[in-house]
């Protein structure tokens, strides 16, 4: 009886051990390739319990997440004027295909991986930057450049099973040699436009300050034509009435021309006066009759 008891103990026990060898869980940061002696006989890539065959197949897993590929060091590149320049970056990338991933690498090392992606990184960011400034990679088309690496670099691994998601220069500097002649240049440049600016700036204050001078003198002179005018067409209305005056009543407005020519000749008492006794201009006092004769 306990020798029964022993023998079904050990079979419940292999039951157990050939179960949990056979039965595995894939997470969903995973992807797993089962293999039956040596070849891939599936790939897995979503999360849950899965079965394989225990002792002839096995099972390796691979990170689904996105991974960085960041250098210790920054790297040298040339510039299209042929100055260095120091560039920090970095890429984000992930497997893709991981099936492509582990035949193209043989074996499918995240180590191998970036080994590999490496200088196809620095081959592409050094063929772009050669073809800039100092100027525009430092400033100018930074943005540009990222987006054309990455382009460029995704293409070319996508025959690993690798997907290049972002790539992005965190720093780039100038070695301390060319840094104060670069600044110079930039400050030199800087100061050029901006005397250019100023420049502009005032010969447009005078073309401004011109035309207004100009519209001035324009109103000016069509304000002063317009009050001429007023004033001629003044004079004409009381030369016209005048004339009127006088000829409805001549004798009159000739004895109210002579009053005027009185009170504005005797204003004062010590104003004097020489004229002949006889002149017409005394023809109302000497004879002061209706018909002033």
């Amino acid at each position: 009886m306990q020798r029964t008891t022993s023998f079904f103990l050990s079979i419940a026990i292999a039951l157990a051990l050939l179960l949990s060898s056979s039965v595995f869980t894939v997470d969903q940061r995973q992807y797993a390739i089962i293999f039956q002696l040596g070849e891939i006989r599936s790939v897995l890539s979503e999360p849950g319990l899965a079965m394989k065959w225990p002792l002839v197949q096995n099972v390796r897993f691979y990170d689904k997440r996105i991974l960085t590929l960041d250098s210790a060091e920054p790297e040298r590149f040339i510039t299209a004027e042929k100055k260095p320049v120091l560039v920090d970056a970095y890429v984000k990338w992930r497997i893709h295909d991981v099936r492509q991933f582990y035949v193209s690498l043989s074996g499918g090392d995240e180590a191998v991986a970036a080994t590999r992606l490496s200088p196809i990184i620095n081959s592409s960011l050094r063929e772009e930057f050669g073809k800039r400034s100092v100027h525009d990679v430092v400033s100018g088309e930074r943005d540009k450049i990222m987006a054309d690496v990455l382009k460029k670099t995704d293409a070319d691994v996508r025959g690993m099973g690798i997907q290049i998601v972002d790539v992005r220069i965190k720093r780039i500097e100038l070695p301390p040699g060319v840094s104060e002649s670069v600044y110079g240049r930039m400050d030199t440049e800087r100061k050029r436009v901006a005397n250019e600016l100023r420049s502009q700036g005032a010969a447009e204050a005078e073309k401004i300050k011109a035309d207004a001078d100009r519209q001035r003198e324009i109103v000016i002179a069509e304000a002063y034509r317009d009050a001429q005018k007023i004033k001629g067409e003044g004079d004409a209305k009381a030369a016209s009435i005048y004339a009127q005056a006088f000829g409805q009543n001549p004798e009159f407005y000739a004895f109210y021309r002579s009053l005027e020519a009185y009170r504005g000749s005797f204003k004062s008492k010590n104003d004097v006066l020489v004229l002949e006794p006889n002149s017409d201009f005394f023809k109302y006092l000497k004879n002061p009759g209706r018909s002033g004769k």
